[in-house]
């Protein structure tokens, strides 16, 4: 098959800026792509690149871009390297949005069960879309004390912190203050971005498993996301052993390759799954079907195009009903208007 191909990079400003252990973020860059194929099916793609998370940098992904010319074929985009991580999610996405329905929809693992039962199939999938629950991320700091109850007005009962920005003192009364101003039954996640030294760790681990043995706080702390950098994976593999409270990988399983590094070197708790940066969906599939892994799913700060294509992923590969990541709204702009836009400038 071939297809019309097309390209255009975006810029969108967050609303205030994003402040994690990797410093401060203040504008999200993209690309978006369209495929028609020879039939005229169309299909939106999005590369979402986060360099410093482990994918390509934007100027790879646009240079790579670039050199392709105005047709390509299906071996163009199931031969993208894996260099390009971010790459390969936005233009086999489109890909898959395209022949989404068709016949040749199972061949590339874009629906395991081929064209057979397929609408039956798409139907369980929205089902599941709209049962997902979602978890809200707080800003970092004392914000997080006034920002959880608008969201949880709007539905949010999971919320994420980000931790290991500021003296682990300071933070450490904040989420005292935190915990006793959640309501019942929250679950929280600290997000401390590989940024806590092994001493700062353990004071973390520790300080939630107290909380969990106290018994008098009915509230859920669901685990520590990505406590030591990329490089202390063998040290977050005894800390996982070591404390109740769960560990989740991020930053050490951005891609796909590094998700199966991991695996095989015996990780066996959560996974937090960008698929925005993570690589190919229709390998991605194949290997949570493989092993069976605990997911949470993630957002990149993607636009819609890419965030449907993530939550399809979502969807049909989350298990032990984790919220997914993908609380992330109230940090932009609404975004109809300008998306609509640039895609109308095709």
């Amino acid at each position: 098959m071939r297809y019309q191909f097309k390209f255009r990079p975006y810029q969108r400003r967050f609303l205030r800026s994003l402040t994690t252990n990797h410093g401060k973020w203040d504008i999200r860059e993209g690309i978006i792509l369209r495929l028609i194929d020879e039939s005229g099916k169309l299909g939106w793609g999005e590369i979402a690149p986060i360099s410093w998370f482990g994918s390509e940098t934007l100027e790879q992904a646009l240079d790579f871009c670039r050199q392709l010319p105005e047709e390509i074929t299906d071996e163009t985009i199931f031969s993208i390297p894996d260099e390009l991580p971010a790459c390969q999610f936005g233009f086999e996405s489109a890909w898959e949005m395209g022949s989404r329905g068709a016949g040749e929809q199972g061949s590339r693992g874009a629906g395991e069960q081929g064209s057979k039962g397929a609408g039956e199939k798409n139907l369980n999938l929205s089902s599941a879309l709209h049962s997902l629950p979602y978890s809200g991320l707080l800003p970092s700091g004392e914000a997080a004390l006034n920002q959880w109850e608008k969201l949880w007005q709007q539905g949010y009962r999971t919320f994420k912190w980000k931790i290991a920005v500021d003296a682990i003192a300071h933070e450490l009364k904040i989420f005292e203050s935190l915990i006793h101003t959640l309501p019942a039954f929250t679950k929280l996640r600290l997000d401390a971005n590989g940024g806590l030294s092994y001493e700062e760790a353990n004071l973390w681990l520790r300080t939630c498993d107290n909380l969990k043995a106290n018994g008098e706080l009915p509230l859920e702390m669901e685990f520590i996301e990505q406590p030591l950098p990329v490089e202390k994976f063998q040290q977050m593999l005894e800390l996982s052993l070591s404390y109740e409270t769960a560990i989740a990988l991020d930053e050490s399983v951005a891609t796909l390759g590094q998700l199966a590094a991991c695996h095989q070197q015996g990780w066996r708790g959560i996974f937090v799954i960008k698929p925005g940066i993570v690589g190919s969906p229709s390998r991605l599939r194949k290997f949570c079907h493989q092993h069976q892994i605990d997911t949470v799913f993630s957002s990149v700060f993607e636009t819609a195009i890419a965030r449907q294509a993530a939550l399809q992923l979502a969807a049909e590969l989350s298990r032990n009903n984790r919220a997914i990541g993908f609380g992330i709204d109230h940090f932009f702009e609404q975004e109809d208007t300008w998306l609509q836009s640039l895609c109308n400038s095709f």
